[in-house]
């Protein structure tokens, strides 16, 4: 186990965290990257159905593989793991119990609790398929799970890069799923040593993002009496 030591706080893994394009070839200690894995899956998900994966992606095949399905860029070759994200849109009708059952044994849920659970769930995501909506769940869980990664590998001195430019079909191929149309690839993670160091590049101050009660609405005491006034909004693809 890494020594806690070693490890940065929240605040600073979040402001030291940049994406890395370029990775030394060194590999990971298997207890680092276990503990990596295990901080990665305490993320929460919809109603704790947990309808995400992860496949650590190292050998070089499987790298090359990677590399080949994101229009050869270097991060899957050059790391030595990418994390590949897998969401399950059929989580849900799988058997569940021993989730419930953990729950109960941790005390967090009683019996009649983890039943109406259950239940609710199950009401939940027949209503999400009606709608079409059970792909775009899964996947903000796995994102959720993603974030947690980058995160907790910033923490460890660790560099990533969140990479979402690349072909799912290929991706699915490389990790063993061409034929599963219920999971869907969310995001791929190349985690590793840096091999580059990269300056933050800033951000846009807080009043030109973050809104009060309502969309274009000044937030903070320097919108004080000011409410009323629309704040330009724009996207920030800057990571």
């Amino acid at each position: 186990m890494i020594e806690e030591t070693a490890h940065l706080s929240v605040p600073q893994a979040i402001r030291a965290r940049r994406s890395i394009r370029h990775y030394l070839p060194d590999p990971l200690p298997a207890e680092q990257l276990t503990e990596l894995l295990a901080l990665t899956l305490e993320a929460p998900s919809s109603w704790n159905v947990q309808a995400r994966s992860v496949v650590v992606v190292s050998d070089p095949e499987g790298r090359d593989g990677l590399t080949r399905a994101t229009g050869g860029q270097p991060h899957p070759r050059e790391a030595p793991v990418t994390l590949v994200f897998v969401a399950s849109a059929g989580a849900w009708r799988e058997d569940l119990g021993d989730i419930y059952e953990q729950a109960r044994g941790n005390g967090a849920w009683n019996a009649a609790y983890a039943a109406g659970f259950a239940q609710a769930s199950l009401d939940f995501h027949r209503d999400l398929e009606a709608r079409g909506l059970l792909r775009e769940y899964a996947v903000k869980d796995a994102m959720i799970a993603a974030t947690h990664a980058m995160l907790a590998a910033a923490s460890m001195g660790l560099a990533t890069s969140p990479m979402n430019g690349w072909d799912e079909t290929e991706v699915k191929k490389v990790i063993g799923i061409a034929d599963r149309d219920d999971l869907h690839i969310a995001l791929l993670l190349p985690v590793g040593r840096p091999a580059e160091e990269r300056r933050h590049p800033g951000r846009r101050p807080l009043a030109r993002q973050v809104f009060d009660g309502r969309y274009g609405r000044g937030y903070g005491p320097t919108a004080a009496g000011n409410h009323g006034a629309a704040v330009p909004a724009g996207a920030d693809a800057v990571r």
